[in-house]
């Protein structure tokens, strides 16, 4: 186990190099007939794969530019001639929030592009109805630009392997550009150490706190995910979940929830980690980068809003900013009932207490007889909101899309206006980690 763990640990050293090589040598091939390849991501999954998309081309010696869509503009695409388009969906049809600007200012408008050849990577999942209504969107209005689409785009549903072998084959079979595996990194045990249920005496479905013990050489941000493979299984559908600490902790936490089906029985991940996983044995998982919710890089506030087992990711980045020095920070967060539905609650009332948290604005729906929610209590302070953001202040949402982070765009809206929320979506200073 010593032996294997330390070779994993050389293997991803040597990965992390390799990237920020790839990287650095991509970045100046700007210049000159370059490929362009455009992402659009909301959970990192995509501009992982535009890189290495990057990095297949690059070993062709093909020179490539990589971007977010929110730095292409209608220049940029006029000087391509080559484009690769990486880009995901968010929820039902929706662009991802950084994408939103670029859907709004180039896809309501002519533009010629007949010189332009592209190819399209569509990630998505097939829950939703409008499965990848983004990319399909872009396409269609690319080829309406007179865009010639260089093959079909490959749609891809939740990460599916087959779906990323095929772009990856089509993407050598037009360029040279040599073929590899575009896989993720490889699942490994990680021990899960201990079991508690939060929320004992609950009405609702019972969440638990799990600690984990990474393998050696094992890093991780606040905000990233890991992706737990349920019964050990490799042929079950991943499940996210969204860390609750940091890594210098020496413990990876998560806050999962139980989920039960319409005939009682048990979600697949939320069972075999809340149940079946047994405990001081292995189970195989891995983490993933999550950029678009990593913390500020700069001491501005913050203003983070979650409810239920969202409060894994908020968590995660108030520890690194408490870590860092940074207490401008204010924390919203939902739940049912004070008595039995506090997450954390010694440990968010100390860090109020201690001046590390600057506000906690809690929402127990189900204390009072009208119900209230995160987004009624944003709505409560909406000067300090005004105020807030007027400072400089980002806005991290965490938890469900549906209810929660619905409404607290709404209100979002209703307090600084459209244009306002459209700005700070665009400059990075609203970002959704939500499910």
């Amino acid at each position: 186990f010593a032996i294997t763990g330390w070779l994993l640990y050389l293997d991803r050293r040597r990965k992390k190099r390799a990237i920020k090589r790839a990287r650095g040598a991509l970045g100046s091939s700007a210049e000159g007939q370059h490929w362009l390849v455009g992402f659009a991501s909301q959970s990192g999954m995509a501009e992982q794969l535009a890189w290495r998309t990057a990095g297949q081309l690059q070993a062709a010696g093909i020179p490539v530019q990589v971007q977010p869509l929110a730095r292409v503009d209608a220049q940029a695409l006029r000087q391509a001639h080559r484009a690769l388009f990486v880009v995901s969906t968010f929820g039902d049809g929706e662009a991802p929030d950084s994408a939103r600007g670029f859907e709004r200012s180039l896809l309501g408008r002519e533009l010629a592009l007949t010189d332009l050849s592209y190819a399209v990577l569509a990630l998505g999942d097939r829950q939703y109805q409008q499965f990848c209504g983004f990319a399909r969107r872009l396409h269609g209005w690319l080829q309406q630009q007179g865009a010639n689409s260089l093959f079909t785009p490959v749609e891809v549903d939740n990460g599916d392997a087959a779906a990323l072998a095929h772009w990856q084959q089509q993407v050598s079979d037009l360029t040279g550009a040599p073929a590899q595996v575009m896989a993720a990194e490889p699942f490994v045990a990680w021990r899960l150490l201990a079991r508690e249920c939060l929320n004992p005496g609950s009405c609702g479905a019972p969440t638990f706190l799990l600690r984990l013990q990474p393998p050696l050489g094992a890093d991780w941000q606040a905000g990233d995910l890991l992706e737990v493979l349920p019964g050990n299984n490799a042929a079950v559908a991943v499940r996210e979940y969204s860390i609750a600490s940091l890594s210098a902790d020496g413990v990876l936490e998560l806050l999962v929830r139980q989920e039960r089906h319409p005939d009682g029985s048990l979600g697949l991940g939320s069972g075999w980690l809340s149940v079946d996983a047994p405990l001081q044995q292995s189970l195989l998982a891995r983490v993933r980068r999550n950029s678009g919710f990593h913390a500020p890089a700069a001491d501005c506030p913050l203003i983070l809003l979650g409810n239920g087992s969202g409060l894994a990711g908020l968590r995660s980045l108030l520890k690194q900013r408490i870590a860092a020095g940074h207490t401008r920070n204010w924390l919203l967060f939902g739940e049912r009932h004070a008595e039995h539905d506090f997450y954390c609650r010694a440990e968010l009332q100390g860090w109020l207490a201690s001046g590390e948290l600057t506000r906690l604005d809690l929402a127990f729906s189900r204390d009072q007889a009208a119900k209230l929610y995160v987004q009624d209590r944003l709505r409560m302070a909406a000067e300090q909101l005004q105020s807030w953001v007027a400072e400089g202040a980002a806005i991290y949402v965490c938890g469900s899309l549906d209810g929660m982070a619905s409404g607290v765009d709404a209100v979002l809206r209703e307090v600084l206006g459209n244009a306002q929320v459209e700005q700070l979506l665009q400059e990075g200073r609203y970002r959704r980690d939500v499910y």
